[in-house]
């Protein structure tokens, strides 16, 4: 099995070409593998040395062939030449030729006798290569996976906290708003006492506390600000209501 690797240079239009061939022996003429002709996607012609088989299963940016495989049955071999595409899996594409070329020889198993432990041989060379390349991107992509599903795994944890934290963020913001409301509710029933009805109540102050006052005492009693008592003073005093005293 040709050991050729494809070119990296992905500019190329032409692809790397590798070959191999099945020793056989023809039971009969090629007429009598016509039924070949029946398979989709094959074009298929013919004279009397070989039936030849072309799958194109793509072109480059000129419409040429760039991605096939051309299986030609002679009465006494079988040559299958195929592409390689660089970039792309050797093992991989020898793997996917070699099913096409299978598929082809169960077809015509009872007019083509292929030698066996040849073609073992090669089926067991190419199936060793892409087994031992995809033991080695197994392992490299299990422990990639491996590591993202831990990470995946801390981020749902994390989520998970993060949306409890979420409801209890939430939960103390609609008993924070209530309470908020209550003050606000407290503030504007204080804000209420207009001047004529303060006036009254300082006067009942002044009344049970042998005609004196403290500011601090009466404004934390009724729940207003000293300030707030000063001014309502400062207004009884200009009206005459009450009288300073030395």
């Amino acid at each position: 099995m040709p050991d050729t690797q494809p070119s990296n240079d992905q500019s190329s239009l032409h692809p790397k070409i590798e070959e191999f061939l099945i020793e056989g022996k023809l039971n009969g003429t090629l007429d009598d593998i016509s039924v070949l002709g029946k398979l989709p996607f094959y074009l298929i012609s013919s004279d009397a040395s070989e039936f030849t088989m072309v799958k194109v299963e793509s072109r480059n940016i000129n419409k040429k062939p760039y991605l096939f495989h051309v299986i030609k049955i002679r009465p006494d071999n079988i040559l299958v030449t195929y592409s390689l595409i660089p970039d792309t899996s050797v093992n991989l594409r020898r793997a996917d030729v070699l099913r096409e070329v299978s598929a082809v020889l169960s077809m015509i198993s009872d007019k083509y006798t292929i030698n066996q432990a040849k073609f073992i041989q090669y089926v067991d060379s190419v199936l060793d290569s892409l087994i031992s390349g995809l033991s080695q991107t197994y392992t490299a992509l299990y422990n990639r996976y491996d590591s993202m599903l831990t990470d995946y795994r801390e981020l749902k944890r994390l989520n998970i906290e993060i949306s409890a934290s979420n409801r209890n963020l939430t939960l103390q913001s609609a008993q924070l708003t209530d309470e908020n409301k209550t003050l606000k509710e407290q503030l504007s029933a204080l804000q209420k006492y207009s001047d004529e009805s303060l006036m009254a109540l300082v006067e009942e102050w002044i009344t049970v506390h042998n005609s004196a006052i403290d500011v601090v005492a009466f404004a934390k009693e009724r729940n207003l600000s000293p300030t707030r008592v000063e001014q309502i003073l400062d207004k009884m005093v200009s009206l005459g209501y009450i009288e300073l005293k030395s």
